[in-house]
């Protein structure tokens, strides 16, 4: 049976949610783990710091380097890659799980917010693959995971956030490059997107609060689906843009109530979760509102 014992990772953003999630799964099977992240003090709204996320990574059996880093500093990115494969002698896997959000229209969106997105989603995660490419060549089964969605490209993604979307579909755009560039290498390169929303502060915080947050699944979906990924051959597994449930299901997963925060409340789509995507045998979702109608139900 595949592990992780013994593999490095570099998890951009993970000090928390869907990040710090990848890391405690990894970490369950003796890895080692980097969190690279910018928060170093504790925030009144998004709990969780790179040393309380490195804390946990160590309890859940793994081996932990927290690194205070902010993914749009170029000589940042170089160090925190550099010092990850100083202390554990190499790299195995690397994960742009950092993201900024604004769901706001061209009037709303203010370009200070737009460069944030644009800078580290999409900048921030060409440039930690681009530093992580040439320790990942040395590696025996080198993976590249984006937490970005399928490159559906319908109006309606883009026409309520333009300057979100853009930056997502950037991080999955470079999944579809860079896993082209990167074959011959035998790096595997492929995105994981949550068919649910995920209990989150994100969603807590933008998309209504306790209401949606119960209509949710757990992060440990995407730990999960995101292990069942780095332990496929990366030279048989690679451009493919994942959604979490579809991963297990392949894997022999049939029983998805566990990843359920509340099972008495219907579960809500996610955005960018394509509309012909077929959801695995006795799994149903409910359309995502509006993001006007979604805070109004909070």
């Amino acid at each position: 049976m595949a592990s992780l014992n013994g593999k490095t990772l570099f998890i951009s953003g993970g000090s928390r949610g869907i990040g710090l999630a990848i890391a405690l799964r990894a970490a369950r099977d003796g890895a080692n783990v980097a969190i690279a992240a910018k928060t170093a003090e504790p925030h009144p709204k998004l709990a969780g710091t790179i040393y309380t996320a490195a804390d946990e990574v160590r309890a859940a059996g793994g081996n932990a380097l927290p690194i205070l880093c902010d993914i749009r500093d170029e000589a940042q990115v170089i160090a925190a890659i550099d010092k990850t494969v100083a202390e554990f002698g190499g790299l195995d896997i690397c994960v742009n799980n950092a993201s900024a959000i604004s769901l706001t229209n061209s009037q709303n969106t203010d370009m200070k917010r737009f460069d944030l997105m644009m800078g580290i989603n999409t900048r921030g995660t060409f440039m930690v693959s681009k530093y992580c490419i040439p320790h990942l060549k040395k590696a025996d089964n080198p993976h590249i995971l984006m937490l970005s969605p399928p490159l559906d490209m319908k109006q309606k993604w883009f026409e309520h956030s333009t300057a979100y979307t853009m930056a997502k579909f950037g991080m999955s755009m470079c999944v579809l490059g860079l896993s082209g560039e990167q074959k011959r290498a035998g790096i595997a390169v492929n995105a994981l997107w949550p068919r649910t929303t995920i209990a989150t502060a994100a969603v807590g915080n933008l998309l209504g609060g306790d209401a949606m947050m119960r209509a949710s699944r757990t992060p440990e979906i995407m730990g999960d689906a995101a292990y069942e990924i780095f332990c496929k051959p990366s030279r048989e597994f690679t451009g493919q843009f994942c959604i979490d449930d579809k991963v297990l299901h392949a894997a022999g997963v049939t029983d998805f109530e566990r990843y359920r925060v509340d099972p008495s409340v219907p579960l809500m789509s996610d955005f960018f979760v394509p509309d012909d995507d077929v959801p695995p045998p006795g799994v149903s979702v409910m359309a995502l509102p509006s993001v006007d109608a979604a805070k109004a139900k909070g």
